[in-house]
Parts: C-alpha cells; sequence; structure tokens
C-alpha cells in the first residue's frame, strides 16, 4: 500500500467558538465563559464584522444573535446554507417566540436558547456543535483523499472499479470489456493499490463514500 501523507492535518486544529451579539455586556460574559472552559473564541458586534475577517480554518461553531442591525442571524443562517456552508449554529436571544425557534431548528440549528440561559446549556450544545463540524471536516478531507485516489487511476481501472463493487467477476469483467481475465487481474491490482484498498469490502466502502454507482430505483 502507498504511503500517503496528508497535506493537512484537520483533525488537530485548535476548535473554536464564533460569538456575533450586538449586546457588548452579552457577548463579554459569553467570551469569558467559553474561555473559562478552555476554548478558543473570536467575537464580533455584527454579520458583517465577521464576514469581513473570514472563517477560522478549523472546526468552529457559531453562537449567533437572532436580532441584530444589518443581517439577523436568521438571515446568516440563510446566507450560509445558500453558499453551502455547514458549520453548526446556536441561536441566542431575549425575544425567542415558538415560529422563530422552529424556522431556526428546521434550517438546521442544533439549539436555540432564550436568555437567560444556563451556562451549561450552552457548552453542551458549543461541544455537541463542534464534535459534528469536526467529524464533518475529516470526512470532507478522507473524501477530498479518496477522489485524488480515483483520479490517479486510467480509463480501464475505473471500468474494472465499478464492475469489482458490483461484484461481478474477474471472468465476466473480462467477457463484458473484450478482454482476457489475466488482463482484468493486473488492471485489478493496480486499482486496488493506487486506491490503498487492501480488501474488497474495504474497497466497497471507498466506493460508496465517492457515491460512483447509479442508485437503484425505489420500489413502488
Amino acid at each position: 500500500m502507498e504511503d500517503r501523507t496528508p497535506t493537512k492535518v484537520v483533525a488537530h486544529s485548535e476548535p473554536c467558538v464564533v460569538v456575533v451579539d450586538d449586546d457588548d455586556g452579552f457577548r463579554e460574559s459569553l467570551e469569558r465563559l467559553l474561555r473559562s472552559a478552555g476554548l478558543k473564541v473570536l467575537a464580533f458586534a455584527s454579520v458583517a464584522e465577521f464576514t469581513a475577517s473570514g472563517p477560522p480554518d478549523a472546526p468552529t461553531c457559531l453562537v449567533l444573535d437572532v436580532r441584530m442591525p444589518g443581517r439577523s442571524g436568521l438571515e446568516f443562517q440563510r446566507d450560509l446554507a445558500a453558499a453551502g456552508a455547514a458549520l453548526p449554529i446556536i441561536f441566542v436571544t431575549g425575544h425567542g417566540d415558538i415560529p422563530m425557534t422552529v424556522q431556526a431548528m428546521k434550517a438546521g440549528a442544533i439549539e436555540f436558547l432564550t436568555k437567560p440561559f444556563r451556562d451549561q446549556e450552552l457548552l453542551d450544545a458549543v461541544n455537541h456543535g463542534l464534535a459534528r463540524d469536526r467529524a464533518r471536516r475529516e470526512n470532507d478531507e478522507s473524501l477530498k483523499g479518496l477522489r485524488a485516489r480515483f483520479e490517479e487511476l486510467t480509463a480501464r481501472e475505473r471500468a474494472i472499479l465499478v464492475e469489482v463493487v458490483k461484484g461481478r467477476l474477474n471472468k465476466q469483467i473480462a467477457a463484458d470489456l473484450g478482454i482476457t481475465e489475466t488482463t482484468v487481474k493486473v488492471h485489478r491490482s493496480n486499482m486496488m493499490r493506487k486506491f490503498g484498498a487492501s480488501s474488497l469490502p474495504e474497497l466497497c466502502r471507498m466506493v460508496d463514500k465517492l457515491d460512483l454507482l447509479p442508485k437503484k430505483p425505489e420500489s413502488s
């Protein structure tokens, strides 16, 4: 198997909590609480201030006030969704209502806290958000590596890869492609080596992540 050294180790990046709230006193109290829990914190008074700084390159959780001058927390949530950014969001507000909560949660927020809330409620939600974003980043990095390996395959190796994970035998693949079974075995060996798969089950798991096979139609 080839020794593949990742270009960037995301798993060990220091996690970061981003607080966006226009209430100076409340924002500073959140900073103190989160730092007392050993967390790195970046705090901003508005969405515009945060977006101008750029997101941290680390597992991140956003703590957003719902109502702020300029872009509100809910509007920013929609902006992130439209941009395909999957950052976990915790909303905090002093004026929450059920429709607002439902809207935020349906759009993917992990928590909606109404002031005053217990410190532990926020810390639990933040830790959950950071764990989720860390897992997402690790999965994205793994997928990026798999795509790079797939790109290394020749057209013939890609064709054989698809047939192998369908469960077809070497002789069946050879007959379909009009080549000898020995040639299939050579291509298959090279394909397994380039992909870094030591077994067929491992290869199938990799291909499943890449979503290479057409989806089976759902039975009515």
